[in-house]
């Protein structure tokens, strides 16, 4: 977010977050930080990754769905899709399912999904 909340953001996380006693980042969160730093404050695609990467080697955080959120990552460092997507799609993997149907377009033209027949 901006300065003044990036730096509050900080300092609760290393005032209140240990690696025995970490905060817990949900996969909504996720998505909403990628959707306010690329939509409202129009950072660039590398800038958001960078800081998700950071919020994700971060062993004073918990994230939720840790590894389907480095898999995202990658794709949405790689230009491939968009992050809330690709996130959906190794979740829904993870959890068994081989084939995730979407109404949208874009998402249906990558290999994660299949448009709503």
């Amino acid at each position: 977010d901006d300065p003044g909340q990036a730096n509050a953001a900080a300092r609760l996380i290393e005032g209140r977050c240990t690696s025995r006693s970490p905060g817990y980042v949900s996969v909504p969160v996720l998505v909403e930080l990628v959707w306010v730093l690329a939509g409202a404050y129009r950072y660039e695609r590398a800038v958001v990754a960078a800081v998700i990467r950071q919020l994700l080697r971060t062993i004073e955080l918990t994230v939720e769905d840790r590894d389907a959120a480095w898999s995202a990552l990658r794709e949405f460092e790689a230009g491939s899709a968009d992050f809330a997507d690709s996130l959906i799609a190794h979740r829904n993997r993870a959890r068994g399912c081989t084939q995730t149907f979407t109404f949208d377009r874009a998402a249906a033209r990558g290999h994660h999904f299949a448009p709503v027949p």
